[in-house]
């Protein structure tokens, strides 16, 4: 195993389930971490830096897309969730909850790992995004940095979110398809997952996300940036 392969938490309740995809993920050159519930997850988060988690949603106590909504707060590694509820609702509740990619039960081993590859991909180093700040409203995006600022307060954004963020930066004043912000900033998913993820910035980011002033809808089209500098 190489000393800086990534680190993953697979979090699942089902005993032979954890065992399997340890065992498939080590093989394929991961260092893996289990954890039964959101309670050892916990524990095991607060022990250790992991590049990834895996979480299925229906666990006792506390569930997967609980444990994802409550660690967005904190933390900004990517979150691959597992469940056996199939319906598109139940991806959008998933990705709405912070997720990063959303896998539907059962599975194809070699489709999460290609999942996984994916999301890793999303999280490397952006080519180089414009240095200057913007200012929206009372906040400040430094693209370079990767940062939110609302004064001397930094603003937690997930992967998904900096990634949008920094493609709309970019081009400030210039319409960006969906599809554009889906490949330049590797989401996965189709045009409903970045409008989903739109939706989360924009409750960040607007004083009233309903009317948006500074990440506006152009109709047909996909989304433009209008910062105030």
């Amino acid at each position: 195993m190489e000393a800086d392969s990534p680190h993953i938490l697979v979090v699942d309740d089902d005993t032979r389930l954890r065992a399997l995809l340890r065992k498939y993920l080590v093989d394929n050159g991961f260092v893996v971490t289990t954890a039964a519930d959101a309670v050892e997850a916990r524990a095991k988060l607060a022990a250790f830096r992991f590049d990834l988690m895996i979480v299925d949603v229906m666990m006792p106590g506390e569930n997967g897309l609980q444990l994802t909504a409550a660690l967005r707060h904190d933390l900004a590694m990517p979150i691959l969730v597992l469940t056996a509820m199939g319906e598109p609702e139940d991806r959008i509740a998933g990705l709405e909850s912070g997720a990063d990619d959303y896998l539907p039960k059962p599975f194809e081993p070699r489709e999460l790992l290609l999942r996984i590859q994916s999301i890793l991909r999303r999280v490397a180093p952006a080519p180089p995004p414009p240095s200057a700040p913007l200012k929206l409203g009372a906040f400040v995006f430094d693209p370079e940095r990767g940062e939110l600022r609302r004064g001397e307060e930094f603003v937690h954004l997930t992967t998904a979110e900096l990634g949008l963020l920094r493609v709309l930066a970019q081009q400030p004043g210039e319409t960006v398809s969906r599809d554009e912000m889906s490949e330049r900033s590797r989401i996965s998913g189709n045009a409903r997952t970045v409008d989903v993820q739109v939706t989360r910035l924009r409750r960040k980011i607007e004083p009233d996300p309903r009317q948006p002033r500074y990440i506006q809808t152009v109709r047909g089209e996909g989304y433009v940036l209008k910062p105030d500098i």
